[in-house]
């Protein structure tokens, strides 16, 4: 067994690695099934490309906040790390039990579910199909990434660049189709209510959701307190225009109303502009997006379970580094298995993808909200310090990045259903973790002090 004082990760990822990585996070699935929600609550093209890009701006505003916290405190445990500096150790606990057990791995089988879905299409497997394909697809991904982290870098590459491809082969077929006929384009509506822009707003944010997963990638990214900005900034912009071209490509062949009565845009306006072949050319872009979705949710996700690790007593074993690979094996095979007793749960339900957005939507923004918040609190308990990065146009970029994700919060808990509420106490449940932290007069307890401190000795300095 490898020992965790001795094997750490390392600085293995560029600057193009990670940024990558962090758009296979983020285009995956949503922008295949969210455009025609978002257009209903909408009363005018401009309109509905305007909260795409307000969208983007939203995201851009988190990224930049998150690219200060993450120059300043680079760490393979990402949002762990950052909450355990500005409110101590129990919150960072608390945070890290949400994500173990509810954020990341909810995530991960709602990808796995729709990716399952979508193979079900292609080759049948009965009435379990689809939870037996993300069942499959997460043991898959998950043994790749565990061979090593290399390993689980040169296929987000590789499936990102097709995912991207397919993309752009969407947009260049939507501008440049027929148009959307007459009887498409919407007439004079009433302009939708507040309640409904805040809606269209949600799945937005949704779609672009997955960005702030770039901070778990601190902690192996070469220069990080140089790169983590450009990771972050990059990163976002990309989507930003990735986006925003998709949906004036849906827009261009089907028109508002087109996509208001769509269940499935891309594979309609494909199918307008390149006859039976385009829907076929749709499915396959989805289970690529599903896949690279996956993998890189996996990826990020199991450098949590390396920190937490790291801090708890009962937990020890899972803060091994593995030298062979370089890679949280031990999180790795923790993350797969809770995420397999998720697809479980969903496979019950109606609908197991939308299970598990409900399950983690009130949780994941909570604790955003509280990470947008650890940049006031760590400025001010360090007034002094140095930082590689600050956020432009501070506190007004941070204060509008906290009324959006408290917003989004009310709305998870307000619009989403009973899976919600059992995402909620499972986040209670783990409140007795804190009293198996291990305390601070243990070397091991520091969270990532043997790491951070190895190639940063001023850390020494800071509140643990």
């Amino acid at each position: 067994m490898d020992d965790q004082n001795t094997s750490k990760p390392q600085a293995m990822l560029s600057v193009f690695d990670a940024v990558t990585i962090m758009v296979g996070l983020v285009l995956g699935v949503g922008i295949f099934r969210t455009p025609s929600i978002v257009a209903g609550a909408v009363d005018s093209e401009w309109m509905f490309i305007g909260v795409w890009i307000l969208g983007g701006f939203i995201t851009l505003i988190g990224a930049l906040c998150y690219a200060e916290l993450s120059a300043a405190h680079p760490h393979a445990g990402g949002e762990y790390h950052f909450l355990s500096r500005a409110y101590g150790r129990p919150v960072a606990i608390l945070f890290g039990w949400a994500r173990c057990t509810v954020i990341q791995t909810g995530a991960i089988a709602a990808v796995a579910f729709v990716l399952g879905d979508y193979l079900s299409q292609l080759a049948p497997l009965g009435p379990y199909g689809p939870a037996l394909y993300a069942a499959g697809s997460v043991v898959v991904f998950t043994a790749v990434n565990i061979r090593g982290t290399a390993e689980g870098k040169n296929l987000q590459i590789a499936v990102t660049f097709v995912e991207v491809a397919a993309v752009a082969a969407i947009i260049l077929f939507g501008l440049f189709g027929p148009a959307a006929p007459p009887e498409a384009m919407p007439g004079d509506v009433p302009a939708p209510a507040t309640a409904m822009l805040g809606m269209a707003m949600i799945f937005v944010l949704l779609t672009y959701g997955g960005w702030n997963e770039a901070a778990y990638l601190t902690g192996e990214l070469k220069e990080a307190r140089r790169n983590a900005a450009k990771v972050l900034a990059l990163g976002t912009l990309i989507l930003v225009v990735l986006y925003t071209l998709t949906n004036v490509a849906l827009l261009s062949v089907l028109g508002l109303e087109g996509l208001r009565n769509s269940e499935a845009v891309a594979a309609d306006m494909m199918r307008r502009v390149a006859g039976p072949g385009g829907g076929v050319m749709v499915t396959l872009a989805v289970v690529v997006a599903a896949v690279s979705t996956l993998n890189a949710t996996i990826f990020t996700g199991s450098r949590l379970f390396y920190a937490m690790g790291r801090d708890l007593t009962f937990m020890r074993w899972v803060g091994i580094w593995k030298a062979r690979g370089s890679t949280p094996a031990h999180g790795q095979i923790v993350q797969a298995l809770i995420a397999l007793a998720l697809i479980a749960m969903g496979a019950v339900s109606r609908d197991g993808f939308k299970a598990m957005v409900d399950y983690t939507a009130p949780v994941f923004w909570g604790f955003l909200l509280l990470t947008g918040c650890a940049l006031f609190v760590l400025r001010w308990r360090q007034p002094h310090r140095a930082l590689p990065y600050r956020v432009p146009l501070y506190p007004l970029t941070p204060v509008v990045f906290c009324l959006m994700c408290a917003y989004m919060f009310y709305a998870s808990v307000a619009y989403t259903g009973t899976a919600a509420l059992v995402g909620l106490a499972v986040l209670v449940a783990g409140l007795p973790l804190i009293f198996f932290r291990r305390r601070s007069h243990d070397p091991a307890a520091r969270t990532g002090a043997t790491e951070s401190t190895a190639s940063h000795p001023h850390l020494l300095g800071e509140r643990r």
